[in-house]
């Protein structure tokens, strides 16, 4: 039985995140949901398979944000929290640890040492009641719990300075109850995908594209650094595609690669293209909810590529995969529906066909990668199998894209003191068009 290991944002009533919840499957049985909970025979095994993992990827993987983890009593024996700084982690529990007298003075040791502390699927029981003082967050089951029930529990929460959380939010009308209910937070497939008016923005990420302004305006202008600074951004791709096959390049053959539009445009006509999207969008930063979704289409993209190396008979070519994923949120990005959005570029059919029918080989690609996103493991199993990749493989590809996509993010979303010479670099491309 394969393992997996995924990460699942979980956002607040503004949509933005405030932590990852992480969940992780195998050998038959899942942490961090209560709908697989180990099965006691299963604990020890499962624990050190975890374990294991944790030991070898938490410092290059799980830091610098809120980790929601649910821990067995195995694993809180194994001391397995103290792999994460107490600031970066919240010890999830549920009943099982509860009641188990040995995992609970642990759980109270872990506290007296600064670490917080959330209760899965809290219930109106005593021995529920008796932790309050020492938790921090309280999850609810909408599906499961009646309405009534829940809202005593918000309410007294809320009333000894608790947070609450809805969890397994995969629709619309579960989305509203909680909204009712005023959780703090949410988590699940829905909120996952949920797209928020903030969202839609044709803007681009500003300290990304000022890093463009200044390749471009190089004596000696480096044509990789400059592919690979458009290549981050969705938007930029998108807007540069959409330009070199206009009229006005008249293209012999329809450009499908970031490289080819460089190529093609010339330095001069590159720095006329960056001239007019800093003039027109002067005045119309992006959102913070476009960042989130620019963030995640990078990891798509990086994601779908990866899996090239191994998805077997597949039409088309790893860069054609990274602008899959990479265009796939291009919706929440730009305010018109997607299939006019990809009519206006010319990707390959199979890729239009996976984004928008979910079709072919191409679909089941982006398919897998979104299915990881979601934990949804036995169509993670499934899609790995139609497509041959080997499914021990599909946990290390996905936290290596994490690790390589945080590190490239954070060096471009860092604060740059020399952005204050943006204005003048308008004004020197303005002069070269």
């Amino acid at each position: 039985m394969s393992k997996y290991i995924v990460r699942q944002p979980i956002k607040d009533r503004d949509s933005k995140i405030i932590g990852y919840e992480i969940q992780y499957h195998g050998e038959n049985t899942a942490f961090g949901d209560d709908k697989n909970a180990v099965p006691a025979s299963n604990d020890f095994a499962a624990a050190d398979t975890i374990y294991s993992f944790l030991t070898q990827n938490t410092d290059k993987l799980l830091r610098g944000s809120l980790n929601f983890m649910t821990f067995t009593t195995t694993l809180l024996m194994k001391k397995t929290p103290r792999l994460f700084d107490k600031n970066e982690l919240v010890i999830q529990i549920d009943d099982s640890v509860i009641i188990h007298p040995l995992a609970m003075h642990l759980v109270q040791q872990y506290v007296k040492e600064g670490y917080r502390v959330a209760v899965n699927e809290f219930q109106f029981a005593p021995r529920y009641l008796a932790l309050l003082d020492s938790i921090d967050y309280i999850k609810l089951n909408l599906k499961s719990t009646p309405m009534v029930t829940l809202k005593n529990i918000v309410d007294i929460a809320h009333s000894m300075s608790k947070q609450c959380i809805a969890i397994d939010i995969d629709r619309e009308d579960l989305y509203q109850k909680a909204i009712k209910l005023g959780v703090d937070a949410m988590e699940g497939p829905y909120v996952a995908a949920k797209l928020t008016t903030k969202a839609h923005s044709s803007g681009y990420l500003q300290s990304n594209f000022f890093r463009l302004l200044m390749a471009i305006t190089q004596e000696e202008p480096d044509v990789v650094e400059i592919e690979q600074i458009i290549s981050v951004d969705a938007t930029l791709t998108y807007g540069l595609l959409k330009m070199v096959n206009s009229c006005y390049f008249a293209a012999r053959r329809e450009v499908t690669s970031v490289r080819q539009s460089i190529v093609i445009m010339g330095l001069s006509e590159l720095r006329q293209w960056a001239y007019l999207l800093s003039a027109s969008n002067a005045e119309n930063p992006i959102e913070e909810g476009a960042e989130e979704f620019l963030r995640l289409s990078f990891m798509r993209a990086n994601f779908c590529s990866s899996l090239m190396n191994y998805a077997q008979q597949m039409p088309i070519s790893k860069p054609d995969a990274y602008l899959m994923g990479m265009f796939s949120t291009l919706n929440y990005l730009i305010d018109a529906p997607l299939d006019e959005i990809l009519a206006q570029i010319p990707l390959r059919q199979e890729i239009k066909d996976a984004l928008l029918e979910h079709k072919g080989r191409c679909g089941m690609l982006y398919d897998l990668a979104i299915s990881y996103e979601r934990a949804d493991w036995s169509r993670i199993d499934q899609l790995a199998g139609e497509l041959g990749i080997p499914t021990n493989l599909l946990t290390s590809l996905y936290f290596n894209c994490m690790e390589e996509v945080n590190r490239i993010w954070n060096e471009i979303t860092r604060p740059n003191p020399n952005q204050t010479a943006a204005p003048e670099l308008s004004k020197q491309l303005q002069m070269n068009k």
